[in-house]
């Protein structure tokens, strides 16, 4: 359970996180950030992702790093890709599977998803957007609890392979505050390379 303390704390970083990654969209070079981001997954990622049938990703909204053409290219070698789903406020998120190109429609607080006609999907690895995050792996998200309930339900339902992307400027030098069910990602990407990584293999590659 999360304390009045903790949500504070939290609250106070996410503001503080969502300024730092508008600076960061904003800076001269960011155009080349989703090549960098890229090909620092394929970099990192390789290992775990040949058994990684399914990927889901997530459409980028306000100023969250773009996963979009990294998608593409997981498209290319022929993964099956997906896109989170609110189909109940407060419950784990659904996935629907989604090829570039495949017209979305707007869901819940501002995302974009595929239609519900579209086939549904169970992903073996789920590429996570954040607010901020810290060298532990853990993730501040937008406080709904979504990632963290998606995640835990997967996990208990045949495991998955979680991946944070984020600008860098995300990073927090101190550990972040937790409630009682935040959980670590397995490893978190920035356009500058592998922060985090939960075996210990490839991260702090910053």
């Amino acid at each position: 359970m999360q304390t009045t303390e903790t949500g504070a704390a939290k609250k106070t970083l996410r503001e503080n996180a969502f300024a730092r990654r508008r600076e960061a969209a904003r800076q001269k070079d960011a155009a080349q950030a989703p090549a960098r981001l890229a090909e620092v997954f394929f970099q990192h990622c390789e290992d775990v992702l040949a058994e990684c049938e399914t990927v889901a990703g997530y459409w980028p909204m306000r100023d969250e790093i773009d996963p979009r053409l990294l998608l593409s290219l997981l498209h290319g070698r022929g993964h099956i890709l997906a896109l989170p789903v609110i189909e109940t406020r407060g419950a784990a998120l659904s996935f629907r599977r989604w090829r570039p190109g495949d017209a979305l429609v707007g869901g819940e607080l501002g995302t974009s998803e595929p239609a519900e006609s579209a086939e549904t999907a169970r992903p073996q690895m789920v590429l996570t957007p954040l607010v901020a995050f810290d060298a532990s792996g853990h993730r501040l998200g937008y406080g709904g609890g979504y990632y963290d309930r998606t995640l835990t339900a997967l996990g208990e339902s045949g495991g998955v392979v979680s991946v944070g992307l984020a600008w860098h400027a995300q990073m927090e030098e101190s550990p972040l505050p937790r409630a009682e069910h935040d959980r670590a990602l397995d490893r978190i990407l920035t356009e500058r390379g592998c922060v985090f990584c939960a075996d210990g293999a490839d991260g702090g590659g910053v």
